[in-house]
């Protein structure tokens, strides 16, 4: 498959911030014990913004670093868990802000993996002529699925959006992705059920094979979805290098999905690598689902960490179970 160029990142970012102090007047918890266990020291919560506009400010940021006009773009892959309507789609509430009049839009739905498989699907893309320019926003508001009364997961999630427009490139790209499908329950929230008189508490209760949540909060067995990251992260990773035929320590910067600095390590640790070699901003962030990594890639290139003839591998992981990476050369 041919390679991929980036052109242009961008974010949004709430103006709200939670810091793990704000966290121990609500919960039972301190900024240490949140800390030690996660990295995190705090997070943004959006104060009303729907998802569809913290994607487009982000799209937008994207455009102006990429020097593009919207309608310049041909595609948008907008990923979400956290969308803000059944119909129309994230993708074309975008489309229509920024006037991307020329594009398609499609959501994508693969949880923290998100990002990764929309990247893998966009890198397919534009195997065809047809498309040159293609715009990525990755746009969460975890806050409004959060049960801020469980202190094993409120203190996790924080809000984010952030964008990436890719082009043809003439580096390499190759990517694996997969899933755990069979622990789906091991991480999931739930959309608004049944309300018709037709149906019954009954009858859903019937079809229902996952545990009991708070409504429609996120249900997460923490320790099952650690054992699962730390195995899928180097799974993908050398999958990813194994269909490119490189070593992973040709890989010069990895960019994982921020959930947890043990996970980070342990990953790291089991795939023979330095912690270094992993970008993180979890500690200011949080996890924030899909947008975790394009919010890194956006942070990465601007500090000037990105270079030409640079190996990056970006990584995910999340509710479904999925997991997925992928390598590129810039």
């Amino acid at each position: 498959m041919k390679g991929i160029k980036i052109l242009g990142t961008g974010h949004y970012l709430p103006e709200r911030i939670a810091t793990n102090d704000d966290f121990s007047k609500i919960v039972d918890t301190s900024d240490e014990w949140i800390t030690s266990r996660t990295g995190i020291k705090e997070r943004r919560i959006a104060s009303g913004e729907p998802v569809w506009y913290m994607g487009v400010n982000a799209a937008r940021d994207a455009l102006l670093d990429a020097q593009l006009d919207a309608s310049e773009i041909d595609l948008i892959l907008h990923t979400s868990v956290t969308p803000d309507f059944y119909t129309p789609s994230m993708a074309c509430m975008v489309q229509r802000d920024i006037g991307a009049k020329n594009a398609i839009g499609i959501d994508v739905n693969c949880a923290c993996s998100g990002f990764v498989y929309a990247l893998d699907i966009a890198a397919k893309y534009l195997q065809d002529d047809q498309y040159k320019n293609i715009l990525i926003v990755s746009s969460e508001k975890l806050s409004k699925i959060t049960d801020y009364s469980d202190r094993g997961t409120c203190v996790l999630f924080g809000d984010a959006a952030a964008a990436c427009i890719i082009t043809k490139g003439d580096g390499m790209f190759f990517s694996y992705l997969g899933a755990q499908v069979e622990d789906a329950d091991k991480l999931f929230a739930r959309t608004i059920t049944d309300d018709n008189p037709f149906c019954d508490d009954n009858d859903q209760q019937k079809y229902d094979k996952f545990s009991d949540s708070n409504g429609q909060y996120i249900y997460m067995d923490g320790r099952e979805v650690y054992k699962f990251a730390i195995k899928a992260i180097p799974k993908a990773i050398k999958g990813a290098c194994d269909k490119a035929g490189v070593d992973v320590n040709s890989i010069d910067m990895i960019v994982p999905h921020q959930a947890n600095v043990r996970i980070m390590e342990t990953a790291a640790a089991n795939l023979g690598l330095s912690i270094d070699k992993f970008y993180m901003n979890l500690e200011l962030y949080g996890n924030t689902s899909s947008a975790s990594v394009p919010l890194c890639l956006d942070e990465f290139i601007k500090e000037g960490g990105l270079k030409e003839g640079m190996r990056i591998c970006v990584v995910g992981f999340g509710g479904g179970l999925t997991y997925g990476a992928a390598i590129f050369d810039l």
